[in-house]
């Protein structure tokens, strides 16, 4: 491992290590989480971009084939129909770079994660 490389602080310092193609994906889905959820706060945790709304809203990370997105669990179980033509795991769906991203999906996952994470927020706020 190579300690002298500089891990990334901010989002912009994240994207800026890929490829154009990637970095455009990247700034239309940070911005997609911002127009959903404009008070949610950015950081890298898990050395990915991650995006905090009371806690951990979604995460998204470029590769070489494919933009992952990182909706919790419970995401991607609520979307398991439509995310069916993507490769997925318990909290994580592949997105391949060499097909159109599904921004609307992006989209309605974000939504879903904010009446969820506003649901969690509330609960703990009456205990």
């Amino acid at each position: 491992m190579d300690s002298s490389k500089k891990s990334p602080q901010t989002i912009d310092e994240y994207m800026t290590g890929f490829p154009a193609q990637a970095q455009a994906i990247m700034q239309r889905m940070r911005d997609l989480i911002h127009e959903i959820a404009p008070e949610a706060t950015e950081k890298i945790s898990y050395g990915i971009p991650t995006f905090v709304l009371g806690q951990n809203l979604v995460h998204f990370a470029a590769y070489q084939n494919h933009i992952g997105f990182y909706p919790s669990s419970s995401g991607i179980a609520h979307f398991e129909e439509e995310l069916r033509d993507y490769e997925t795991s318990k909290g994580t769906v592949r997105f391949p770079l060499d097909k159109p991203i599904p921004y609307d999906l992006v989209r309605r996952i974000t939504e879903f994660r904010v009446a969820e994470n506003r649901v969690r927020a509330k609960a703990k706020k009456s205990k």
